[in-house]
């Protein structure tokens, strides 16, 4: 249970990244390349920001089994949906509709893969790192 006070603070770390990362999609990615194509390549620029992190941090975390990242990457990934809902509808006030668009494979938009990176980042940083 321990491993999960630190996973965290590990994932605390996210959300500074997650704004930066943000603020340089409105600002610079979106205007330069479009809206979809800012989203997409904000996406997968904090995709590789998580993996990053992790990469640095993950022997902090004390978990050595494959269950065990695979818990850090779970959790990680219920406070990152918690979050994103709770800051979407709450803090800034967008309807629940608006959120879900960022679902949309289809439309262009790789949020899933966000999701899925903060999921399996703990094992593969693990894995990179035994390497």
């Amino acid at each position: 249970m321990h491993y999960l006070i630190k996973s965290f603070l590990i994932w605390l770390l996210f959300i500074p990244l997650a704004i930066a990362n943000g603020a340089l999609r409105d600002l610079v990615l979106a205007p330069a390349l479009g809206d979809t194509l800012g989203r997409a390549v904000s996406s997968l620029t904090l995709s590789l920001l998580i993996l990053g992190l992790t990469l640095l941090l993950v022997k902090r975390l004390g978990v050595d089994t494959r269950a065990g990242y695979l818990v850090v990457g779970a959790f990680w990934l219920v406070l990152t949906l918690l979050f994103e809902v709770s800051f979407f509808a709450l803090v800034m006030g967008h309807p629940m509709d608006e959120l879900l668009k960022d679902f949309d494979l289809f439309r262009g938009r790789l949020w899933l893969i966000v999701l899925a990176a903060t999921f399996f980042a703990p094992l593969l940083a693990s894995k990179m790192r035994k390497q």
